[in-house]
């Protein structure tokens, strides 16, 4: 089988929670252009149409949007039937959407944490659970990428302009250890569960944080930069596809070099 062959998404349906803008817009450009079926979750009717019209007009994907609270267990569930009513069952599951909180840990509100931990960790779990047990468990196949952080890797830099995100890196340090253990546990049934680990985009979550550390941020990567509009697309593709196939239980860092440091 050719690498073009191996690469083409056609046929499959994907879901990518986050999916409306930052990180997971171009997740999903990546997979729409491949070839998949993209459902794209978020909280914001107008941020889902906005990047529907998006995908329609600069790539052509048609993809379909779905409104979601997944911070509200109880709305998980709905979501997923009704994306496997308009798209069918559901073979690449993407988890990326997140919140983060900037504070230091002795400041930090009880309130702050629960809603990181809520929505990183414990909505990755009910989507993916949800999507398991409708879609890829019983088909036995399937593709879960989980989007981690460098900064559940290690502790980050402690430089003073940037501001401590305990409950962040907590949360993602979870998700990478979620990612191991799930693949363990389904692999069996021929799914693969992988993540991926960026580094500094320029996004909407990040915005606060790179204006504070202003130069620093693309300083601290060997490669002199911040990640781009166009770095997470060749990945992604890979791991949602048959070209991954072998890679499973995997956390990539997306960073510029600065986990090599």
């Amino acid at each position: 089988m050719g690498v073009k062959q191996l690469l083409d998404l056609s046929g499959r349906t994907a879901l990518v929670t986050g999916g409306s803008r930052g990180l997971g817009l171009q997740i999903a450009e990546a997979l729409g252009e491949m070839g998949a079926r993209v459902a794209l979750v978020a909280r914001k009717r107008d941020e889902l149409d906005a990047a529907v019209a998006h995908l329609a007009t600069t790539q052509g994907i048609d993809a379909v949007a779905f409104a979601c609270d997944l911070s509200d267990p109880p709305a998980i569930a709905p979501m997923v039937a009704r994306v496997e009513a308009a798209l069918g069952p559901i073979d690449i599951l993407v988890n990326n959407a997140g919140a983060t909180w900037g504070a230091a840990t002795v400041d930090l509100p009880l309130t702050a944490w629960e809603k990181v931990i809520d929505l990183n960790l414990t909505a990755m779990f009910l989507v993916t659970q949800e999507v398991g047990r409708r879609s890829m468990v019983p088909r036995r196949q399937g593709k879960v990428i989980n989007v981690a952080s460098v900064l559940g890797l290690g502790g980050g830099s402690g430089r003073e302009r940037r501001p401590a995100t305990l409950a962040y890196s907590t949360s993602k340090g979870g998700v990478v250890n979620f990612t191991r253990a799930l693949a363990v546990e389904w692999g069996p049934h021929n799914i693969n569960v992988n993540a991926i680990a960026p580094g500094f985009f320029p996004t909407k979550m990040t915005k606060g944080v790179l204006e504070m550390m202003g130069d620093d941020a693309a300083a601290e990567a060997p490669l002199g930069r911040l990640g781009g509009p166009e770095d997470l697309k060749g990945l992604v593709a890979v791991l949602a596809s048959d070209a991954g196939r072998f890679i499973t239980g995997q956390i990539v860092a997306i960073d510029g070099g600065v986990t090599a440091m």
